[in-house]
């Protein structure tokens, strides 16, 4: 690959160490990058409210893609250029479904930023998978009740590997069905929408296209963004589906396996 126009990197697992750290050896060739011309775009699972605490690690605030592609995200000005919601009818469907797919889950939703509402709703039973649990208690109706970027289906007892098997054979590819952990928990998202959908609007936006990007990944929720990509690296702490995805694979996020190949350039 030529010298790379846009570096766009999941957070978890990838660009953070495990102590979730930006090292600084990987902010330092993040930041030479930028200083070159380059774009660097965070993509990531996350919402843009615990994705903005990495940017502030880097010191960069630009595009972000949030919510696994549901939010495409303007750090700078603070506010989102793209969202897309499941809407409540959609949303309670799939809900039952995979809840009789997989009895005893529970329930999250995550709503779109920027109004006067809580973003992060969770009902009883549902047992947080990051420490950032700022979730407000709510019932299954009231969940279910409004548009959701995202629906996220817990259940401390099963892999995700296996949780996604269930949903995706009940849901009749009415949504799109991932996850970025391996402790039981899937993520729901409009069918369609992924990493790749939200990068094709930023270098859409930009003037670029995929063969210009370096995309870095660990996870399920990567895999169309490892593909897609002009160069998709896998981490060697990756997912094996991650991995497949890929062109090349690195270092693990513990030994700073993005700053080795930006390194190349950099």
């Amino acid at each position: 690959m030529t010298t790379p126009r846009l570096i766009a990197s999941d957070a978890d697992g990838t660009l953070l160490t495990p102590l979730e750290r930006v090292s600084d050896r990987t902010a330092a060739v993040v930041r030479r990058a930028v200083d070159a011309g380059a774009v660097f775009v965070i993509s990531t699972g996350r919402p843009p409210r615990w994705t903005r605490p990495i940017l502030d690690q880097l010191g960069l605030y630009g595009l972000g893609v949030c919510n696994n592609g549901s939010m495409v995200y303007d750090f700078a000005e603070d506010r989102a250029l793209s969202e897309h919601s499941l809407d409540p009818v959609l949303l309670r469907d799939a809900a039952e479904a995979v809840l009789k797919a997989i009895p005893g889950s529970a329930l999250a939703v995550e709503r779109a930023e920027g109004s006067s509402e809580q973003c992060f709703l969770a009902e009883q039973g549902y047992v947080h998978a990051w420490p950032m649990d700022e979730s407000v208690l709510a019932p299954r109706d009231e969940l279910l009740g409004k548009p959701a970027t995202k629906l996220l289906v817990r259940n401390a007892l099963m892999t995700s590997d296996e949780m996604a098997t269930a949903a995706k054979a009940v849901l009749d590819d009415a949504v799109d069905v991932t996850f970025s952990i391996g402790s039981g928990l899937i993520e729901l998202v409009v069918k369609g929408v992924t990493k790749a959908s939200g990068l094709q609007l930023v270098v859409d936006r930009l003037g670029l296209t995929a063969a210009d990007v370096v995309a870095f990944g660990d996870m399920p929720n990567d895999i169309a963004m490892l593909g897609w990509a002009g160069l998709g690296v896998a981490m060697g702490n990756a997912h094996p589906s991650a991995v497949e995805a890929a062109d090349e694979v690195t270092a693990p996020n513990s030994e700073d396996g993005v700053a080795q190949v930006l390194e190349r350039w950099f």
